[in-house]
């Protein structure tokens, strides 16, 4: 049986037995339901892994988003960059390797546990990091992945470095020279960066330093950490009303606001956020936060929205604890119920990115 088909049988058989409604209520959207919690178990880590690992080695479709310097940079993507070539781009790509990761911490006896580890030492490799290098290095292509494929490759490393495993051991050494390559990059970029950028896609500035800053934060990079708590003041500190009711952007798999606030959780002191973010939102407006709805699957742009329901939630899970706001926990939980039957959804333009961010809201949980 094809895997996709087989995974979304398994996934939608678990979210509908978490509700005892009748499935057709769910069509009418002016009538609410109620449906339980959906926790990372390990079967559910089973279906979401499998994801992640059959996309992390499929090369095309690909979307190389470089910057073509001579006829010498058309070459395949496993080419270019022998580490993170599948998963339709690089970011993914990236994404893709750290749910893996994630998800053998989190559960040591997930099957096929001996052939993911070996995907990911085929992988990342010294000498694809090498390769890697090589491109980003050149000069046509400097600002290439900023700064969304930069943070996802701090979180892959972050999270090798805190796994206590000796895979994780070799992983993370050959992963060593990619990371602070980027960690330079950032250090670089950001006191160029005059204005954040406030969008709900790839180039959000909050999203950017968020993962870069909980890196910095775990690993003792002080130098790095500093030039983001700075720019993070200049760029946010006396933001007021945000305009969270102008959300979403037809293509967002980020909430401007949200990212933002998420970011400033970590900047701020526990009570200098809180009044901070009194001003920043109000609790009107975010209490009557829904989650947003595609029309369409299969396409790569709108998709995008059930990316925005899981980033949503692991903003909420984040800021409802350090403000001890079960309201914003609970407004999180239901972005999380209403897009799991969809990350399995039988199209790859979801399919390669959406157990990413399922994971990443489930595992904000505390």
């Amino acid at each position: 049986m094809n895997h996709r088909i087989y995974l979304l049988t398994l996934l939608v058989f678990l979210i509908l037995n978490c509700s005892p409604e009748d499935k057709n209520s769910t069509l009418n959207k002016d009538t609410p339901t109620k449906v339980k919690n959906t926790f990372l178990d390990l079967e559910m880590a089973n279906q979401l892994s499998q994801l992640a690992f059959h996309c992390i080695d499929q090369e095309y479709p690909n979307k190389l988003g470089q910057t073509i310097g001579g006829p010498e940079d058309l070459k395949p993507p496993r080419d270019l960059r022998p580490a993170f070539y599948g998963c339709f781009d690089w970011h993914s790509a990236v994404h893709g390797h750290w749910t893996l990761v994630k998800l053998l911490k989190t559960f040591p006896d997930l099957e096929n546990a001996d052939s993911i580890k070996l995907k990911l030492l085929k992988n990342i490799t010294s000498e694809n990091i090498e390769t890697e290098l090589l491109f980003w290095e050149g000069k046509h292509n400097k600002s290439f992945e900023r700064t969304y494929g930069w943070a996802w490759l701090l979180k892959l490393q972050d999270e090798l470095l805190s796994w206590d495993d000796p895979v994780a051991v070799q992983l993370s050494s050959a992963l060593s020279p990619m990371a602070d390559f980027l960690e330079q990059k950032y250090i670089d970029f950001l006191p160029r960066l005059n204005y954040p950028i406030r969008v709900g896609e790839h180039s959000n500035t909050a999203f950017g330093l968020t993962f870069a800053m909980d890196y910095a934060m775990a690993h003792k990079r002080d130098s790095f950490l500093e030039v983001m708590k700075n720019r993070g003041q200049e760029y946010y500190g006396k933001d007021q009303g945000c305009p969270i009711s102008w959300e979403p952007s037809g293509y967002d798999f980020l909430s401007p606001c949200l990212e933002e606030a998420h970011f400033m959780s970590k900047v701020l002191s526990k009570e200098a956020f809180r009044t901070w973010w009194n001003s920043f939102l109000s609790d009107s407006e975010v209490s009557e936060l829904k989650p947003a709805e595609s029309l369409d699957l299969t396409d790569g742009k709108l998709v995008h929205l059930v990316g925005l329901n899981f980033s949503r939630a692991w903003c909420l899970l984040d800021i409802g604890n350090t403000l001890e706001d079960p309201e914003l926990i609970a407004i999180a939980e239901s972005h999380i119920n209403d897009s799991m039957p969809q990350v399995v959804n039988g199209d790859y333009a979801g399919e390669h990115w959406l157990a990413s961010f399922a994971v990443m809201a489930l595992t904000s949980r505390k």
